[in-house]
């Protein structure tokens, strides 16, 4: 007997699957691996890794260098945004206007949970895109103009 093609897509389904499984057992840390979910399934590579794709684009799992796959769990889903995107939203979240000093490199990163050379690295985009003074020994950063 052939086998119906799904409308919906088997790597929803797949998905779906694997969503219930994490969502029914509060231990899981891991996703299944893709051998595993093929084994299970009866579905190709590429499907499995699908639906690996759906989760991550639902913010229930992400993939770890090196490793399988990790669950998201609430705090954990916190913000995913770049933090220069996340530091951006000082300017609004302070009401900082123009020609005031902005937040230390030591306060964002005590902030935001980041290592300093990371707010460093955030900070000089926002002094490329315009919207910071350069960095000076001594001296703080100032607002040059507030995002869009």
């Amino acid at each position: 007997m052939p086998q119906q093609i799904s409308p919906r897509g088997t790597f929803l389904k797949i998905a779906d699957a694997v969503k219930s499984q994490i969502e029914a057992d509060d231990e899981m840390t891991e996703l299944p691996s893709v051998a595993d979910l093929m084994s299970d399934h009866g579905i190709s590579r590429g499907v499995a890794l699908r639906a690996f794709g759906v989760l991550k684009e639902a913010g229930i799992a992400e993939p770890v260098p090196g490793g399988r796959w990790r669950v998201i769990r609430g705090s954990d889903r916190a913000d995913r945004r770049p933090l220069a995107e996340r530091i951006a939203e000082v300017f609004i979240t302070d009401g900082l206007k123009v020609g005031e000093p902005f937040p230390s490199a030591s306060a964002l990163s005590d902030r935001f949970g980041a290592s300093r050379p990371t707010v460093a690295k955030a900070l000089s985009k926002l002094e490329a895109a315009g919207l910071l003074s350069e960095a000076q020994q001594g001296k703080p950063r100032t607002v040059r103009a507030l995002p869009d």
